[in-house]
């Protein structure tokens, strides 16, 4: 079977984590990224959720807030089973 090389830069800091990460679980980077990418081909993507986070604005005012936590209350009272 033929091989190729695949390279990425990656932080220091985050190297040097993966490579203590990987040592003290027993593999080597190497071996962990060839994990990666045959869980990844045979997920047909990511093995886990892959999404951007929600961005949540801030309330105008402290009343605003206050009524927001009162609305959100009031429905968790009314539905405990949806918490």
């Amino acid at each position: 079977m033929a091989t190729v090389q695949i390279a990425t830069r990656v932080d220091v800091q985050q190297s040097q984590t993966f490579r203590e990460i990987t040592k003290a679980i027993g593999t080597t980077p190497s071996d962990a990224l060839r994990m990666f990418i045959a869980k990844f081909n045979a997920e047909g993507g990511f093995p886990y959720d892959v999404k951007l986070s929600k961005t949540f604005e801030a309330f105008e005012n402290e009343e605003e807030a206050t009524s927001f936590a009162t609305r959100v209350s009031k429905r968790l009272l009314n539905e405990p089973n949806k918490c």
